[in-house]
Order: C-alpha cells, then structure tokens, then sequence
C-alpha cells in the first residue's frame, strides 16, 4: 500500500469525515424509509404528494439562497450548526408522532431541508481543505465508500426497524445516529479559515454581492456551463430511472417489497464496488476522458435493460452495475472539477449544480407521469434510460472537455481562475 493512502486513512481529520459520512447518510436513509411510510399510514398520498411537493421546492430555493451565507463561515462549524439542526428535527419528529399533523410534519421537514443545506456545503467542499490535492483522489474514493455504505445499511435498518419496532422507535435510532454524528464533527480539526468580507457590503447587500460573483464565475467558464447543462438534461430521464421507475416495476412484475429492498441494495452494493480503486485502474488504461464518457452512457444502456427485462436476476445484476457506472463517473469527474473551482467558489457554483439537479428531478418524474398515461411502463422506462444514454453522450460536446481531463491534479488546481481569470475578479476574493 502507497504511503500516502496509509495516511489518509489514519488522518485524524478525514477519519471524522469519513465516520460523519456512514453515520449521516445512514439516518437520512432510515428518515427517507420513515417519514413517508408514516405520511401514508397516518394520512393518505394527497399528504404525501404535499410534503414531496413542499421539501422538493424548498431544496430548490435554499440550496443557492444559503450558499454564499454558507461559505462565509467555517465549514466544520457549518457542519455543527447543520447537524445540530438535523437533530432538533429529529426530536420534533418524535414529539409529534402520536399525534399526526401533516403541516407540523412538512415544518419538521422544512427544517431538515435548511440543515442539510448547510451540511451539504460544507460537506461536499471540505475534503479539499483538509486533504492535500495529490491524495485528494483516494480521500473522494474513501469517501464515496463511507457514504455508500451508509446508503446500504439504511434501507435494511429503517425497513427492519420499522417492521419490527415502529415508527417511534425508528425516529429514536435516526435521531441517535444524529447525534453520534454531531459527536463525530466534534473531532474534525479547525483548520479552516473563513473568506474575507468585502469592504462595507452586511446583510441582504453581502448576500446579493456574492450571490452575482457565484453566478457570474458559473458563466463565465464555457466548460462549467456545459457541464451543468449536460447534467441537467441527464437527469431529467435517469432520476425517475432510478427512483421513480424501480417500485413500479418491481409492482408490475408482481414482487414484494423484499425485492424492492433488494434492488435498492443491489445499486448501494455498486456503488460500494465501484468507490474501490478499479477506477484508478480504469483511468490508467483508457484515460480520464474516455472512462468519464464511457461510465456516463452505459449507466443509461444498463437501465434500459431493466426497463426490457421480466427476470429477476438480471434485475439484480443490471442495478449493481447501474450503481458502479454511476460511482465510477462521479469520481472520475468530480476530482478535477472540485480542484479546478477556486476554493471560495466551490460552495456557489456546487449549490447551482444542485439547484439544476433539483429542477431536472421536478421535471422528469412530470414528464415520466404523462408518459405513462399512454404507454406501458417497459416502453417508458426504456425510452428515458436511452434517452439518458444520449445526453450523456453531449459531453463530447462541451468546450475543452477533453483537454481538462487530460490534466493532472496538479495542473487542474485553480484551472478555472487560470483559464478564465475574468469570472474570479472581485473583492470577494482579496484577502481570502
């Protein structure tokens, strides 16, 4: 084993990363189990439709609203705060379990949603600041590994729980993997400073000042646009592939939600595999580009085949590679694109990124809905699977794609400022 990874792996401050990452994916799985089987037991789908509809628009807004707040600040205290908040969630929950509202439940839900957007921030851009970027490829993996293990365990416990103990003692575990992994952010070393606030600018003029530099540096870069876009028109066919496509096909071929677990297991398992250093190895022998592309569109042909398919273990089987494909391209991308955001921007231009995925995830379950009021579910799953398949392919398409990806981490370090200074220039940035 190299040295470096031996050292990840014993670094103190990634060690609690890691621990945050198993412990907070694994309770949002167990809430995302729960609170919906609760909705419908204790009201109807109506009320679900709400909540979903209600938590759905609120992630949407806050996501780049809070951003430029978020990145003011320290990102293991952002961590703190936003699990804190998670927990007085939680806690809510539990209060309000005997006796069921759907408007106390949606402002429990409303709660975690602004948590969670502090946490995802400081989450998704603090491994750059406590890893040096040569070990930040293993530090990504080791962390894709955390999380997909969280997201195994979690349907397993949560049915589990829920099966055997009810819906209050299942809120009692989800809030006590809360709380440890409030413990665990505890551990993280202070080690990161907070950005410099441009001169006279407080309050909404603050907010609105660095709201526009976010934009403005998103725009700027004709990669990052293209790659937002690409993103965006992906997701709107491989979301309802992937979430809303799964349970009606296992309904359609008569099975019981043993095998929906299983299934949703079977991507978590991919996942998993693919968080491992096969990637690495992948690159090496096909390149960063050609593996990226590649993992992209057969992640939509791999699909396709679950929406044309009547048995079982090819089910099984096509959702675990469905999982790896989709690990694979996120690691392969997602390191050259965090170091090629100048660190003050990685939280802005990341919630723009989330923003889009939220509107192509209101978009696609529509357009999934009015599909298939006309066709049978295997028409329809298979159409949006390739037509995933075929905006993935527009990635050849984006401007110098292929040239960034042929850079190495140290070339790739600060590229977008590099390449297009123009879209970094503002105070923002002075004495960061």
């Amino acid at each position: 084993m190299k040295i470096e990874k031996y050292l990840i792996k014993v670094d103190p401050a990634l060690r609690g990363v890691l621990v945050f990452d198993v412990l907070m994916t694994l309770a949002l799985m167990i809430g995302y189990i729960t609170i919906p089987w609760w909705i419908i037991q204790k009201g109807n789908a109506q009320d679900l439709a709400i909540y979903g509809v209600i938590t759905a628009i609120a992630t949407f807004f806050l996501s780049p609203l809070m951003a430029p707040l978020c990145e003011r600040y320290a990102k293991r205290k952002q961590l703190l705060q936003g699990t804190a908040a998670l927990a007085f969630s939680g806690l809510c929950l539990i209060a309000i379990t005997g006796h069921y509202n759907l408007w106390l439940v949606t402002s429990a839900g409303l709660l975690a949603v602004l948590a969670n957007a502090f946490i995802d921030g400081a989450s998704v851009t603090i491994t750059p600041e406590l890893i040096p970027a040569a070990q930040l490829p293993d530090a990504l993996q080791l962390r894709k590994r955390a999380a997909s293990l969280g997201r195994l365990l979690g349907p397993i416990v949560g049915g589990g729980l829920l099966a055997m103990a009810g819906t209050i003692a299942t809120l009692w575990v989800y809030l006590g993997l809360v709380i440890i992994a409030l413990f665990s952010v505890s551990q993280i070393p202070v080690s990161i400073n907070t950005i410099a606030r441009p001169h006279g600018k407080n309050g909404v003029e603050l907010w609105w000042f660095e709201f526009r530099a976010g934009m403005k540096a998103k725009w700027t870069v004709p990669l990052e646009r293209g790659w937002t876009l690409v993103n965006f028109l992906v997701w709107i066919f491989i979301g309802p592939a992937f979430v809303l496509f799964i349970p009606l096909k296992i309904h359609s071929l008569g099975l019981s939600a043993a095998w929906l677990g299983a299934c949703e297991a079977s991507i978590s398992i991919g996942m998993l595999l693919g968080s491992f250093n096969i990637s690495t190895f992948l690159v090496n022998r096909f390149g960063r580009y050609r593996v990226r592309v590649c993992a992209a569109v057969s992640e939509g042909l791999i699909l396709a085949c679950v929406g044309l398919t009547q048995e079982l273990w090819v089910l099984i089987v096509a959702f675990a590679c469905a999982g790896f494909a989709n690990t694979l391209m996120v690691l392969v991308g997602s390191t050259h694109r965090t170091l090629a955001i100048p660190k003050e921007f990685r939280l802005r231009i990341g919630s723009v990124n989330k923003m889009s995925t939220q509107m192509a995830s209101t978009i696609g379950p529509a357009l999934a809905g009015i599909a298939l009021l006309h066709w049978q579910l295997p028409t329809v799953y298979t159409v949006f699977s390739l037509m995933a398949a075929a905006m993935a392919c527009c990635f050849v398409l984006i401007p110098r794609s292929k040239e960034f990806f042929e850079l190495d981490h140290a070339q790739v370090n600060d590229w977008y400022r590099k390449e297009y200074p123009s879209g970094f220039e503002t105070p923002l940035i002075k004495g960061a």
